[in-house]
């Protein structure tokens, strides 16, 4: 397989990573004193849909009730998916901060408006399917439960 078959663009491969995944890590989630911000409102979908959120911001001590992480490096278990709430200059790092982990996850999915095809060409190369400029919540609606 090449590395372009794990950018993620069909409506197929979004819906199979939806209905696979359990565990998502949001990095730039926000807290509860954000609830009309979609770094808060999309994770609160997702975990009211079953997904296990694990959060990931230095500025937050809880999200949900669990512990806010400072850095994806910083997470004790593996994760299916990261989820990136952060502008599109900033995911180049974090791509690194991923691939430097033990347990790699098996998907980066960067929400709506967020686009790097520098970090997405290196998840994907180390074999990490890649999602850009998708809304996580949108996808859910329109694949999952609209069937």
């Amino acid at each position: 397989m090449s590395w372009h078959d794990y950018l993620i663009e069909d409506d197929e491969g979004l819906r199979q990573i939806l209905n696979q995944v359990k565990k998502i890590a949001v990095i730039g989630i926000k807290d509860e004193s954000h609830p009309n911000e979609a770094a808060h409102s999309v994770p609160k979908y997702l975990h009211s849909q079953g997904y296990d959120i694990i959060p990931v911001n230095p500025k937050c001590k809880t999200v949900f009730g669990k512990t806010c992480y400072p850095s994806i490096t910083d997470v004790p278990e593996p994760v299916d998916v990261v989820l990136i709430f952060r502008r599109p200059g900033n995911v180049p790092q974090h791509a690194e901060e991923i691939l430097s982990l033990e347990h790699k996850p098996s998907v980066v999915w960067m929400q709506t408006g967020i686009r790097n095809m520098e970090a997405a060409h290196k998840l994907a190369q180390a074999g990490i399917k890649v999602v850009q400029d998708h809304c996580m919540y949108m996808e859910h609606l329109r694949l999952i439960r609209a069937h």
